[in-house]
C-alpha cells in the first residue's frame, strides 16, 4: 500500500446545468459547478456568516449522461471522488491550472417534485394511459431514481 490516499465527498448545489461534449468513439464529459457551504457565528459581532467554495465536478460517459438528464441548477447531489489538477495553456501561451473533482459515484438528494417546484419553467407530463392491460403491478412515478 502506497500509504496516500486522494478522496472527497461534497453534498451541495449545482450552480448551473450540466454541459456534455462528446469525444470521437461515443465517450463524453460532463462538467457542472457545485456549491457547498460553510455557516458559523462570527463571536465578535454575533452575526451568522455563510462562506460558499465551488468545485468543479467533472463526470464521465453513462454518469455524465445521467447526470445532465436528472440535474438542473440548484438540486443537491451528493459527490464521490477525488481530486485532480490539469495543467493547460491559454490563449496567450501561459501555463494555467485547473483543479477539479473527477468524479467516481454519485447519488441524488433532490426529489422529483422539489426539482419541479425549483424549477422555473413548467416540466412536461407524461401522458396518462387510460388502459390497463398488463398484468404487470403499478409503479409509482414519484420515486427519485433516475432510472
Amino acid at each position: 500500500m502506497s500509504g496516500t490516499l486522494n478522496k472527497v465527498m461534497l453534498i451541495g448545489h449545482l450552480g448551473d446545468e450540466v454541459k456534455l461534449h462528446y469525444f470521437e468513439g461515443g465517450n463524453c464529459v460532463g462538467r457542472f459547478p457545485l456549491a457547498t457551504n460553510e455557516t458559523y457565528t462570527n463571536k465578535q459581532t454575533n452575526e451568522r456568516v455563510t462562506n460558499t467554495e465551488w468545485h468543479n465536478i467533472v463526470v464521465r460517459n453513462k454518469a455524465a449522461e445521467i447526470c445532465e438528464k436528472y440535474l438542473t441548477k440548484g438540486d443537491r447531489i451528493y459527490v464521490e471522488g477525488r481530486i485532480k489538477t490539469r495543467k493547460w495553456q491559454d490563449d496567450k501561451g501561459m501555463d494555467r491550472y485547473s483543479t477539479e473533482i473527477q468524479c467516481t459515484d454519485f447519488t441524488f438528494l433532490t426529489t422529483k417534485s422539489e426539482s419541479q417546484q425549483n424549477s422555473p419553467t413548467p416540466q412536461p407530463q407524461k401522458p396518462q394511459s387510460t388502459a390497463n392491460s398488463s398484468s404487470e403491478p403499478m409503479v409509482d412515478d414519484n420515486d427519485d431514481l433516475p432510472f
